[in-house]
């Protein structure tokens, strides 16, 4: 029996490992919220929004823009409690080809919400890691 070196052995697009897997399950573990932020596919800003506002479980009014972005990723209070919050950044290879300018305010958005989390009293820790693009 050969085996096509092409063909992904888990048949469900959503239940392959990840390299960050191991991080994520970690922090589960020692009670953070794990937000995955998956772009694959993602080629406009409007799906970036839609993509956002998935992850996020962002609120109905929600604006889909960036500074509605940067709004409720400083506000929260809609997601459930939680030691801090992790977002896993994966897939974006192709937004950062050809959308590089989003990719660029994306990634100034969530280090933005990083930073006030970190200066918050008494607010839970937003951390971001971005999975580096695969070849």
């Amino acid at each position: 029996m050969t085996m096509d070196p092409h063909r992904h052995p888990h048949p469900h697009p959503h239940s392959h490992p990840h390299p960050l897997d191991p991080a994520l399950a970690a922090a589960e573990a020692a009670g953070w919220a794990v937000v995955r932020l998956d772009l694959d596919g993602v080629r406009t800003k409007a799906r970036l929004m839609d993509a956002c506002a998935e992850a996020f479980a962002l609120p109905e009014w929600f604006g889909r823009n960036w500074d509605a972005l940067a709004d409720c990723l400083r506000d929260l209070s809609w997601l459930p409690e939680a030691t801090g919050r992790l977002v896993a950044v994966t897939g974006w290879r192709e937004l950062g080809e050809e959308r590089p300018g989003d990719w660029a305010v994306l990634q100034e958005v969530l280090e933005e919400a990083s930073a006030h989390w970190r200066e918050a009293e008494g607010g839970p820790p937003l951390e971001v890691v971005v999975a580096a693009a695969r070849a």
